[in-house]
């Protein structure tokens, strides 16, 4: 049996339904080094340290490294995807309002919801014997919308190969960054005007057009049965009147502001700004509201980056956004 410094790499590795991670992983698995020093490791990670690349810390390979023997090159594509994806979640406040993340193999896919009227949601006795009040599960008729986002790499091998690799991710930590606030506008469509499916967020309006209130808050957060208010999604604007109301401004709440920058939460939700959230506030159940869908990750060029084409190498990722259940999301027009 192959181990991490005996193993083969080439381009096949990308080219499977299971993907690089997957594939290096079945031809080198982890379980096998369990007990030994290089158990906290993954199977990329051995490979990185069979050929001492360095991708982090002042010692840092520089990005030549990768090319110095056929296999190493083929590592150079996962490692652009890693540190595209280490931006994504630095980026990413997807995490606060999608409550599950669905994986596919292909473009087509159609989400479930629930059929449950009035009567269906309440809690009523079963006796021995008797009818059990049924929820029906379907399929919803659209298709969930997938969108392509990403960025194409334009500098020449000439220009980065001797650049070290501890600056050349953050670089691509950038490009992941631009990519997951794409994702979240579109997430915020989808609760706003639905996903097609005829279920865009019920909208109720402030007690005065242009300023928020706390009795504003208190009708948004009862608004919310059975669900539970728990995140509310606006703009800088919209944030600065809610954290100058003077219920949000005692002395506790102060210094913690002051001391760690995190802001006291209304009605404990937490309070998240977007600039897309204009003239209102976007409140949610974050474990009921929103589905993400992704296509396969983070895609790169495999082929352009293992042969030092970057100057036209597409780094992407194909996700889309489907409402779970309608009455999760709902706007307070200010």
């Amino acid at each position: 049996m192959a181990t991490f410094e005996t193993l083969k790499l080439d381009k096949g590795l990308y080219r499977t339904d299971l993907g690089f991670n997957a594939e290096l992983e079945k031809a080198d698995p982890s379980e096998n080094y369990k007990g030994t020093s290089l158990e906290n490791l993954d199977a990329f990670s051995r490979q990185l340290k069979r050929f001492n690349i360095k991708v982090k810390g002042k010692d840092s390979s520089s990005v030549e490294k990768f090319f110095q023997t056929s296999d190493s090159a083929v590592l150079f594509p996962e490692y652009v995807s890693r540190a595209v994806r280490q931006g994504m979640e630095e980026a990413d406040i997807l995490n606060s309002i999608i409550a599950t993340r669905t994986d596919i193999n292909g473009l087509d896919y159609r989400t479930i919801y629930s059929v449950a009227d009035d009567d269906d949601k309440e809690l009523k006795n079963v006796n021995e014997g008797s009818f059990i009040p049924a929820v029906e599960i379907k399929t919803k008729e659209n298709l969930v919308r997938l969108q392509k986002h990403g960025r194409m790499l334009t500098a020449s091998y000439e220009a980065i190969r001797f650049q070290r690799l501890d600056l050349f991710t953050i670089t691509l930590r950038q490009i992941g960054a631009h990519i997951a606030r794409s994702q979240i506008f579109d997430a915020v469509n989808v609760l706003l005007s639905g996903d097609g499916n005829d279920n865009p967020a019920d909208i109720i309006s402030a007690a005065t057009p242009g300023t928020v209130t706390y009795e504003d808050l208190i009708k948004l957060w009862n608004a919310f049965d059975p669900y539970t208010m728990n995140t509310i999604i606006c703009s800088p604007e919209i944030a600065a009147k809610i954290l100058a109301l003077p219920e949000m401004k005692d002395a506790a709440a102060g210094l913690n502001f002051h001391a760690s920058g995190k802001t006291v939460t209304p009605l404990g939700a937490k309070l998240i700004k977007h600039k897309e959230i204009s003239g209102g506030m976007l409140a949610l159940d974050k474990n009921y509201a929103l589905e993400m869908v992704t296509a396969g990750g983070v895609q790169t060029d495999f082929d352009k980056l293992i042969d030092r084409q970057l100057h036209r190498a597409a780094i992407t990722e194909i996700s889309g956004f489907a409402k779970i259940f309608k009455d999760a999301s709902i706007v307070m027009s200010v």
